[in-house]
């Protein structure tokens, strides 16, 4: 695989985008919104010491996941010369988010035996 065009690629932009995917979850997961409802379909104690252990780990691992993910967006942004401004890009949000997100999300979640709730939350 030919990967010169890395050189091509915006890495503050992606930097960028993996932060702010970090604050938009951090948001997501917050008291303003979903954390009560989340925290009731996982049956998670905030209060027992265990539910916050390697909270620093998991932390990182998810801002180093959350850089992959912006990374892959954009090599498929890049592959597919997609540079019709901000409607390609949400175009390309929703497409990647509905076909690979949410179905790896679903997959996963039928196997674990999670409430649909969950998924949905």
């Amino acid at each position: 695989m030919n990967t010169s065009f890395l050189s091509e690629l915006n890495w503050l932009a992606i930097l960028c985008a993996a932060l702010g995917y970090f604050a938009l979850g951090a948001l997501w997961y917050s008291k303003i919104l979903f954390a009560s409802k989340w925290l009731e379909l996982t049956k998670i104690n905030p209060k027992d010491p265990d539910a916050t252990k390697g909270m620093v780990v998991i932390m990182l691992a998810s801002v180093f996941f959350m850089f992959l993910t912006a990374l892959g967006l954009a090599i498929l942004q890049y592959k597919l010369q997609l540079t019709g401004g901000w409607m390609s890009g949400l175009k390309l949000g929703l497409l990647t988010g509905l076909l690979f997100g949410s179905t790896a999300i679903s997959i996963s979640y039928c196997y674990e035996k999670r409430s649909a709730g969950l998924l949905f939350h």
